[in-house]
This record gives C-alpha cells, sequence and structure tokens, in this order.
C-alpha cells in the first residue's frame, strides 16, 4: 500500500530552492519546460475542462438532461447503463491521456523519488488498481492552472506573431541585400524599416515577459506535481460518481479511515453519485456489485477504449458522423431562409447540401420524393405548413444532438481554441456517434423531402419549379 507522501503539499527539492528566490536562480534551462510548456498547457487544459466536467451543474445536466433528452433516447439508447458507462469511458479515457503525459514530464522531474512528481506512474497505477491510500485529499488548483494555461496560450499566440514578423525581416533584409550600386532614393524605405524594427523589437519584449510568466519558465517538478494532484483527485472524482454504477472502478480509501470507500468524503467534492437510489434502473450494478479492497476482480485493467468504440450499426461506425451534422445543421439553416423570404441565398446552399448526401441517401430522398409525387394532393398552404411544422418537429430533437457532433469534433482538434479550451466538453453520448444510421437516415430523408417540397410549393406559387 503507498501513502502519497508529504512531500505532495510542497515543492520538493533541494535544500537552496527553499531559500527565498533561490528557486529561479538554481534552476538550469534543462529543468523548464521550454518549447514543452505548450503540451503542458494543453494537458492542463484537459485536466481543468474534466474538472468542470464532474461539477456538481455537469452531473446533474447529465442525469436530468442529457441523457434523458429526446434525441438521445430514440437515436442512441434509452439504456441509462449503457449511457453511463460511455460517459464514464469518455471521461476516463481523457483522463488517462493526460496521465500518459504526465508520466513522460515526470521522467524529466529531479525531486526525491518519493515525491508526486517523480512517483506520479507508480501512484496512479495504484490508484487505478485499488491499493493506493490518500494521505490527504485535496481540491484541484484549477484558478492556478486556468491562470498558467492563458499566459501560455497568450505566449503561443505572441510567439507565431513574432515568428511571421522575423520572417518578414529576413525577406526584407534579403532584398536589400541583392540590391547593388548606390541605393535607390526612396525616403520611406528607412523610416518604413526603422519602425519595423521597433515594433520586432517590442514583439520580442512581449514574448520575453509571457516566457517568464508562463509554464515556459515553470520546472518540471512542479508543473508536473500540479497536474499530478489534478489526475489524481479527478480519478477519485470519477469513482466517487461512477463508481457503484460502473463495474471495474476501485474503490478508493482513506489511512484514517482503512476498510471503508471514500463515500464519507462526498460532502468535499459532491452530493453523491451520478443518480439517486430510485433513479437506478434495474440492470445497473448497485454498489455492492464493486470490487472490494483487495479484490482480485481488478487483475486486469478497464479497456475503456473497447466501451467506446461505435457499434456496427452506428453513424460512427460508416465515418459518417460529423457529415451528417452538417447537413443536419445546412437543411435547418434552410428551413429559417425560407421561413425569413431569402430564397435566393437558398440555391447555394441546396447544391451544397445535396453534395454533401452519401449515395445511400440520396437514393431513400428521391425514393420518398417519389412516392410523394404519386399522390401529393391539393399543393396549397396549409399543406406547406404542415411541411415545415413536421421539419421543425424533427429539429427539436435531431439538431442538437447535431450541434453536439460538431462541437464534439471541434473540441478535438489541435487548433489554438480548442487547444486551450478549459469548460466541459461535449459528450460522446449525446453525439450521432453512437446514433442508430437508420433512424438518422430516416430523420434525414424526412426533414429534406419536407424542404423539398416548402421549395417546391413556393418555387411553383412564383412560377419557377425545382426540386431537390
Amino acid at each position: 500500500m503507498v501513502v502519497f507522501p508529504k512531500s505532495w503539499h510542497g515543492h520538493a527539492s533541494s535544500p537552496a530552492s527553499h531559500k527565498p528566490g533561490a528557486i529561479n536562480r538554481d534552476l538550469q534551462p534543462r529543468d523548464k519546460l521550454g518549447i514543452l510548456s505548450f503540451e503542458a498547457a494543453a494537458t492542463m487544459s484537459r485536466l481543468v475542462s474534466l474538472h468542470q466536467s464532474l461539477s456538481e451543474a455537469q452531473i446533474s445536466k447529465l442525469r436530468s438532461d442529457t441523457m434523458r433528452s429526446q434525441g438521445v433516447s430514440y437515436l442512441n439508447s434509452k439504456d441509462q447503463a449503457f449511457l453511463i458507462r460511455l460517459a464514464c469511458a469518455e471521461l476516463m479515457e481523457e483522463l488517462e491521456r493526460a496521465a500518459d503525459t504526465i508520466s513522460r514530464f515526470s521522467l524529466r522531474c529531479n525531486g526525491p523519488t518519493t515525491s508526486l512528481s517523480r512517483g506520479f506512474t507508480r501512484v496512479y497505477a495504484n490508484l487505478k488498481s485499488g491499493s493506493a491510500d490518500l494521505g490527504k485529499l485535496e481540491h484541484p488548483k484549477v484558478k492556478k492552472m486556468e491562470k498558467l494555461i492563458a499566459i501560455t496560450a497568450k505566449l503561443s499566440a505572441e510567439m507565431e506573431a513574432l515568428e511571421e514578423l522575423e520572417a518578414s525581416e529576413r525577406k526584407m533584409e534579403k532584398w536589400w541585400g541583392r540590391l547593388s550600386g548606390p541605393i535607390p532614393k526612396q525616403p520611406q524605405m528607412p523610416v518604413a524599416h526603422d519602425e519595423y524594427r521597433l515594433e520586432l523589437k517590442s514583439q520580442r519584449q512581449i514574448v520575453r515577459r509571457l516566457k517568464e510568466e508562463s509554464l515556459w519558465n515553470e520546472s518540471f517538478d512542479k508543473a508536473v506535481t500540479l497536474m499530478a494532484k489534478s489526475a489524481c483527485a479527478i480519478f477519485i472524482r470519477i469513482c466517487t460518481v461512477f463508481g457503484p454504477y460502473v463495474s471495474g472502478l476501485p474503490p478508493v480509501f482513506h489511512s484514517m479511515d482503512r476498510g471503508r470507500p471514500l463515500s464519507r468524503f462526498r460532502a468535499k467534492f459532491s452530493s453523491g453519485p451520478i443518480m439517486e437510489q430510485r433513479d437506478i434502473p434495474m440492470n445497473i450494478p448497485t454498489s455492492s456489485s464493486c470490487p472490494i479492497f483487495g479484490s482480485t476482480d481488478l487483475k486486469s485493467e478497464m479497456n475503456w477504449k473497447k466501451i467506446l468504440e461505435a457499434a456496427p450499426d452506428t453513424v460512427g461506425a460508416a465515418g459518417l458522423s460529423l457529415r451528417y451534422a452538417n447537413v443536419i445543421l445546412t437543411a435547418e439553416r434552410l428551413l429559417r431562409m425560407e421561413a425569413e423570404g431569402r430564397e435566393d441565398e437558398m440555391a447555394a446552399h441546396r447544391e451544397e447540401m445535396y453534395e454533401m448526401l452519401p449515395v445511400a441517401l440520396r437514393s431513400i430522398v428521391r425514393s420518398k420524393l417519389r412516392d410523394w409525387w404519386r399522390d401529393p394532393g391539393p399543393l396549397d398552404q396549409s399543406l406547406a405548413e404542415g411541411w415545415k411544422e413536421a421539419a421543425d418537429r424533427i429539429f427539436a430533437w435531431l439538431g442538437p444532438v447535431a450541434r453536439d457532433t460538431e462541437r464534439w469534433h471541434n473540441e478535438r482538434t489541435m487548433d489554438r481554441k480548442s487547444r486551450y479550451e478549459t469548460g466541459p466538453r461535449a459528450l460522446r453520448l449525446h453525439t450521432l456517434h453512437v446514433s442508430n444510421k437508420a433512424k438518422v437516415e430516416a430523420a434525414i430523408a424526412e426533414v429534406l423531402v419536407g424542404l423539398s417540397c416548402l421549395c417546391w410549393y413556393e418555387e411553383r406559387r412564383q412560377g419557377s419549379f425545382r426540386v431537390f
């Protein structure tokens, strides 16, 4: 059994580092994060995002709104046990990615082997196996990490701006170097060049200041300790919230209360697990099914990736989740344009949306349109309004899932904006990734047929006929 050492609660380093103002002078450049500060900031942003996703408000939203929304219930699953496992697996997988980076960074730490910065890999492994013992449970230092993330993100942007200025300066010097003979009279050039050099000097000063204030100038030991404490606290929070309902999560124990799970400390972090007892469906494992301390049930680590794999009949398995989300959102915009009378703008969007449709979905839409054309009935305004109301009803539950699908993909790209985001992220269970493909295609076909009929009515009324 491993007890978290006292060095968790302070920076562990050489005796000289405890002297006021001695830390920065004693550190060698290799002891600082430097260019790895951007990866550290991205990892911190993932940890802060996880912390936010596990807040009381977000867990309540997950339980009351997300899992019970019409789009999730119809397209994804009504099985709350499956949805809970899916949410837990995604949060754990995100934490695992952060833990991998922390473990890699810990190899660069110079603190004692008993410190968390050097021993994180061992401590985290013991947490996952259920054999770790908490000496003191701490909240993640979210505000401190948010500040470091913001400054490091600013540094990244300013360094890019500096690189552009330096590249322009090199081009300018190369141009001047090619001149032979007397320099042509261009009175504005020297002035402009001097102003440019002043701008370049100012930008270098900004970058230098931000390096000093950001993670760039932080030691591996301090940064790793900060991230490691957060990772362990988040793991404990996940176990507290999901443990009673997801088999494979270990109970976590406190050294002064050995033999009983961490539930007595829930008040410090949360008001309890994800669902109240009366909310638990019969097929969700209760807390009694969790492995007990020292149980051999935890010999093999839970494969969270396996849980996150899309089933064969889902949109995600077909690799169409983002494309279908774009189709749905484009169709939603077209419906708004039609309601606002912006027919002239609709043509280009309709063509764009049609090009996004896979061949199979185009066939479904054409087949439905042919069936409707055989007996369209009286083509009047009441029929058009009926189509619009039907499309609105579908978009009411299909639109939010499509928007979260787009958001989910955007949040997992590597651009600077998403790389340093710290807010709660969209969860896979509320995206088209796990949606039944046949149901999604049927819903899309319905709204596209409705839109086509609305456009048909409008264009026929104005004397120009065209459909999808």
